[in-house]
């Protein structure tokens, strides 16, 4: 069998999302603080009346923050009954790889970033590690838009 991953960069990581998670993918959307909320939490955002809330990968993945006047890419994933964004360097292609080739996550990564991927496929020219949306998405204190 072979699975399809929506992909994307952070911080020179290849990242991947099951496409069937993906909704849609956005250039930059002005967001809205949202006060009192964890770290992570960069705002809100209103797509097409419906308000989302904005994480940030690599404030989750205890990366350091974009340089300034960088943008922020947005991958809008399902997870339950909620819709998020997921803010990211920048947005690769689609992918699909067969599971056997599926690893668990190398020992070369630690902290946030090994326990929030599944694990990992060796690509020719890079590694895809698969996050994990709803480990990702639990954060304590955060302000859902729903």
């Amino acid at each position: 069998m072979s699975t399809q991953y929506a992909t994307f960069h952070l911080a020179g990581h290849l990242f991947g999302v099951e496409v069937r998670r993906v909704q849609e993918v956005l250039t930059e959307q002005p967001r809205t603080p949202a006060p009192l909320a964890p770290r992570a939490v960069a705002g809100l955002i209103n797509l097409r009346g419906q308000v989302v809330t904005a994480l940030d990968l690599r404030r989750r993945l205890n990366m350091p923050d974009r340089e300034d006047g960088k943008v922020a890419m947005n991958v809008v994933v399902r997870a339950a009954e909620e819709v998020w964004s997921l803010l990211v360097d920048s947005i690769g292609g689609v992918i699909e790889v067969t599971d056997s080739t599926f690893e668990p996550p190398p020992d070369t990564l630690s902290g946030p970033i090994r326990e929030l991927i599944r694990g990992a496929y060796k690509l020719d020219d890079a590694l895809l590690l698969v996050l994990d949306v709803d480990k990702a998405l639990e954060i304590e204190g955060a302000v859902t838009a729903a």
